[in-house]
């Protein structure tokens, strides 16, 4: 169970969550123990576990603050890139993408921790799961904006497209392509322009 929210903590426990993000981002989740993520934060391991309760609570609680940062980062995206709905603002949710990844050498960190700890009753499971649903529907609601007006054909199109981003994120790394997101972005233009066409 997580004791904190990330909204909540001590200035040990953000040295805590700060060191274990970027352990585990960098390393893996099963790679990093809480000795390391203790010597990082120059705390103790008890103080990890006063403050977080587990290692499994300490790694929903990165996920979670990573979720709510790569949300954040993407409604200021749109809205200073692409105020305006239509198709323009769709496709600039895979420029957000581009931008947020050009410094992630990695990868998705969502897509790296399934690889994990998916298919077990971890809690970071559901964050990832949240984060996968919010890309799907924040897909849905541009298409929707930009005037695919059939609910159904609005919820497919932005499943597709959500398909096209995640996609990317593991073809960039996984497979070698540094330009995937270029890519996905232009699939993703023609498949909005025949939505919109008909």
């Amino acid at each position: 169970m997580v004791r904190q929210r990330s909204t909540e903590l001590t200035p040990a426990g953000v040295r805590l969550l700060d060191a274990a993000s970027e352990l585990f981002y960098r390393h893996g989740i099963r790679a990093v123990g809480v000795d390391a993520i203790a010597d990082a934060a120059g705390t103790t391991k008890k103080t990890l576990y006063d403050r977080f309760g587990s290692k499994d609570a300490l790694v929903a609680l990165y996920l979670g603050r990573r979720f709510e940062r790569s949300r954040a980062f993407t409604a200021a995206y749109l809205d200073e890139h692409a105020p305006e709905a239509g198709p323009d603002r769709v496709l600039a949710v895979y420029d957000a993408l581009a931008e947020w990844q050009a410094g992630e050498e990695r990868g998705c960190a969502f897509v790296n921790a399934y690889a994990e700890i998916g298919g077990t009753e971890h809690p970071g499971v559901a964050v990832i799961r949240a984060e996968k649903d919010w890309i799907r529907d924040l897909y849905v609601l541009v298409v929707t904006e930009a005037g695919v007006d059939d609910p159904e054909r609005a919820a497919e199109l932005g499943l597709r497209l959500a398909l096209l981003h995640e996609g990317a994120l593991v073809t960039m790394t996984a497979g070698g392509v540094p330009d995937a997101i270029v890519h996905a972005r232009a699939a993703a233009a023609d498949l909005v322009e025949i939505a919109l066409r008909g």
